[in-house]
């Protein structure tokens, strides 16, 4: 990005004049700030956010909540949904959590119970919640298979036949995935969590043929490499972490910030036409 010397001297460049008043009235168009935020505000929204208290989770749960959504956290361990509900309550609107077993079918429907008891409308769901056991593959076992499946790709599922059906009845809904690059390549001893989110990347596109037409559109997330509490075996490494930097085409590893913009987008009115999609961020590295 250029910048002129005078600039980096010191100088300064002349403020740019505004447009004179009653313009938009003039032009017919509203003002930027009208415009956006017809588009991308979530103001009057209800989004839930499971694996909502760390990592990505928790950035796409800041994003919508600053964006004006309501939102409530979910995971298991009640100590870190409360201390990431408060720091997002100073940010954005009203945030709550709720501690749910979502590797248990028992508790995902206690949470899916909780939550049309508790609130008029679920008009987001984000499914973050993950878990990456990491033996290899000829020493993994059924109950390593079970818990990964259980987590990573049956409470999504369970979750969206609970509460779509309300999102279908109002005409609007968004439901976001977050899957991964092992939805479409594989990595060495993470072969359980691959094919989950392979699988949940199938169920992204088998729920928008089902909903997209009454007005409930269900995207994936496909991050990067990004530090979270489920990369610190890449991260530990750090000539493996430079090494995955090296693939990307913008020279580095993702942050959990990177999701904010992708997470409004998919979450409102502005995705009213995109729908059954795996969106990458991942700095080119699915590309290069």
């Amino acid at each position: 990005m250029g910048t002129l010397a005078r600039l980096a001297e010191g100088g300064s460049r002349a403020p740019r004049p505004g447009p004179p008043a009653g313009a938009e009235q003039l032009t017919g168009r509203p003002p930027p700030d009208e415009f956006l935020s017809g588009l991308f505000s979530l103001a009057g929204r209800t989004a839930v956010v499971t694996g909502g208290s760390s990592g990505i989770g928790l950035e796409i749960a800041r994003a919508l909540s600053r964006a004006g959504a309501e939102v409530v956290l979910v995971a298991r361990r009640q100590e870190p949904l409360r201390q990431a509900a408060t720091a997002l309550s100073v940010q954005g609107g009203p945030v709550t959590w709720l501690s749910a077993d979502l590797g248990d079918r028992v508790g995902v429907h206690a949470l899916a119970d909780e939550l049309l008891r508790t609130r008029a409308a679920v008009d987001v769901l984000v499914n973050a919640a993950g878990l990456n056991l990491r033996p290899r593959l000829d020493e993994l076992t059924e109950d390593d298979w079970d818990r990964t499946m259980s987590l990573n790709l049956d409470a999504p599922f369970l979750l969206g036949q609970r509460l779509a059906p309300a999102m279908l009845a109002r005409g609007w809904g968004r439901v976001v995935h977050v899957v991964s690059q092992q939805a479409v390549r594989a990595f060495g001893d993470s072969g359980a969590y691959g094919v989950s989110k392979a699988a949940l990347a199938a169920l992204t596109r088998s729920q928008a043929e089902a909903w997209s037409s009454r007005g409930v559109c269900v995207n994936a997330i496909a991050p990067g490499f990004v530090e979270t509490p489920l990369t610190e075996a890449v991260f530990s490494d750090p000539a493996r972490a430079a090494a995955m930097a090296g693939r990307t085409m913008v020279g580095r590893n993702g942050e959990p910030s990177d999701f904010a913009g992708v997470a409004v987008f998919l979450a409102s009115d502005a995705s009213s036409y995109v729908t059954g999609q795996t969106i990458f961020v991942d700095g080119g590295f699915s590309v290069s």
